[in-house]
């Protein structure tokens, strides 16, 4: 199949701190409302199979729980740059689910490094709009990609379409977590939300 056949592989916006704790196997889900800059302000997948982009936009220390709060230290000191994008996985989103209410947010909260009070207001953020959980299987790369910043991946938006980035495919790359171990962490999480996961429904991006 020709380079052109290959459908694009966007990049996901998150906290540098939370790319971290996904390929560290720390944690296996995000929560998302939808950013200023999203299609009317609304989440939603555009991508099944994701690049991990690190931003340290929003990123703050009291709004991780106390044991991860050092990291942001460590990711503002050196792992990410201005001027480069530093690329260290990729991750395929397995599952999705939808919340409205925050007793069914505390039963997942402690499998996120976030605090509860951090991701209750992302609830209560335009509340008529449910919070995503979005399940992923993270792979960490063997060696780390870096592409040029360009200012039109800026802003608040979960989607990026970053340029030079290849397939994962093409790369050599690893699980943050064995097999068992993450079918054992997803179906714990399932559990846990009213409806359990459904699977992610994503256009692909050519």
């Amino acid at each position: 199949m020709a380079d052109r056949d290959v459908p694009r592989v966007l990049a996901f916006k998150e906290w540098a701190v939370i790319v971290r704790a996904l390929l560290a196997g720390e944690q296996i889900l995000d929560v998302r409302k939808g950013g200023l800059r999203e299609d009317g302000r609304h989440f939603d997948v555009k991508s099944a199979r994701v690049w991990l982009y690190p931003t340290t936009e929003h990123q703050q220390r009291e709004l991780l729980k106390p044991a991860y709060q050092r990291w942001i230290d460590e990711t503002d000191a050196g792992s990410v740059r201005p001027d480069v994008i530093r690329i260290a996985g990729w991750a395929d989103i397995v599952g999705v689910a939808q919340l409205t209410e925050p007793a069914d947010l505390a039963k997942i909260a402690g499998k996120f490094v976030w605090t509860l009070d951090y991701a209750e207001k992302r609830l209560a953020w335009k509340r008529r709009d449910p919070l995503w959980v979005l399940a992923l299987r993270a792979h960490r790369l063997l060696e780390p990609i870096e592409v040029p910043y360009r200012e039109e991946y800026a802003g608040c938006s979960s989607w990026v379409d970053v340029d030079g980035l290849p397939n994962p495919d093409a790369v050599r790359s690893e699980p943050a977590l064995s097999d068992e171990a993450f079918a054992g962490r997803l179906g714990f999480a399932a559990n846990d939300l009213p409806d359990g996961f459904s699977e992610p429904v994503a256009p692909a991006v050519s």
